[in-house]
């Protein structure tokens, strides 16, 4: 069994977004959860989108999960 997720979602950046890391590697800066879902998939994750909520997989760090600091900016 593992100690730690191997996804890690890394507190708000000081301008939006978060930064997403997978067992240390940088996959990107995430915006939304669509964001989020493409690092996975580019990744190699088999069905991100049910992984997200599960924090065998997904560390959410220094924030709310689904938490981007940035309201709007996808017309959401």
């Amino acid at each position: 069994m593992r100690d730690h997720a191997p996804i890690v979602v890394h507190q708000l950046s000081a301008t939006g977004g978060r930064r997403v890391t997978a067992r240390g590697r940088i996959l990107g800066l995430a915006y939304d959860d669509l964001d989020l879902v493409e690092f996975l998939r580019r990744a190699g994750v088999d069905e991100p989108e049910v992984i997200i909520d599960d924090p065998a997989w997904i560390e959410w760090r220094g924030g709310r999960p689904h938490d981007y600091g940035n309201p709007g900016l996808h017309g959401t």
